[in-house]
């Protein structure tokens, strides 16, 4: 049976060079919400960038669109090379509209729409289902809530028809300083048949002038056996 070391990913730069280089942050009262990051641990390398656009604006429920483009590399083994490394790279994009539901501090974001991928393998994996080109669907949520004025809770996932694949990540927090949240996280995804699990800690909400940071570190592993620690940030800025 193949093994996979998950969705990997890396490419984003013009959203991540717009994020800083357009004017005219407006924050209350702003349309759009550009944001960027990268995931890293031991067998892949991630980056990603895209855009919420909601035209009655970010702090409203409503119609909100979410686009997406990433990149990454990543390595496995494969089974059905007779345990042979194989090098991967990806290259995905999503159009998804959705749906705001906010109330007082909690808001929920729903999406769904058109899922690309392209895969280069190196050598060619005969046993692996993501080679080439695909088109799905793929579903996706935002959940946020303060249930207090310092305490957060924030829950996210997406699911394509592609391969079956679908992530979950879940986290809590505290604020320190009136600055930001810090707090445990868990995460878990899957794409064909390799599977990944995720235990660390995040930092998020860290807003210096118009701009919001967040970053967490933790320890994963996965289907294949293997363990690493595991790093990720981001960063976003409203227009």
């Amino acid at each position: 049976m193949r093994k996979r070391s998950g969705a990997a990913i890396i490419i984003a730069a013009a959203c991540w060079l717009s994020t800083f280089t357009s004017a005219g942050a407006q924050g209350a009262g702003a349309r759009t919400l550009l944001f960027s990051g990268a995931d890293l641990w031991g067998h892949g390398t991630f980056l990603y960038g895209g855009a919420l656009w909601s035209p009655d604006g970010l702090d409203r429920g409503g119609f909100t669109l979410k686009t997406l483009i990433s990149g990454g590399t990543y390595n496995y083994v494969s089974g059905s090379l007779g345990g042979a490394p194989v090098d991967g790279r990806e290259l995905v994009a999503q159009l998804l509209p959705g749906w705001r539901f906010k109330r007082g501090a909690t808001e929920l974001k729903v999406f769904a729409g058109i899922d690309l991928q392209d895969h280069h393998l190196s050598p060619n994996d005969p046993g692996s289902k993501l080679r080439g080109s695909d088109a799905g669907l793929r579903a996706a949520f935002e959940f946020w809530s303060e249930p207090t004025t310092n305490t957060m809770i924030a829950i996210d996932g997406s699911a394509s028809t592609i391969v079956g694949s679908y992530n979950i990540h879940a986290a809590t927090g505290w604020r320190f300083a009136d600055r930001f949240y810090l707090g445990p996280e868990v995460q878990a995804f899957a794409s064909d048949d390799y599977r990944q699990r995720r235990v660390g800690a995040h930092i998020t909400a860290f807003k210096i002038n118009d701009t919001e940071w967040s970053a967490a570190a933790g320890y994963a592993s996965d289907s294949d056996d293997r363990n690493s620690a595991y790093a990720r940030f981001s960063v976003s800025r409203r227009y």
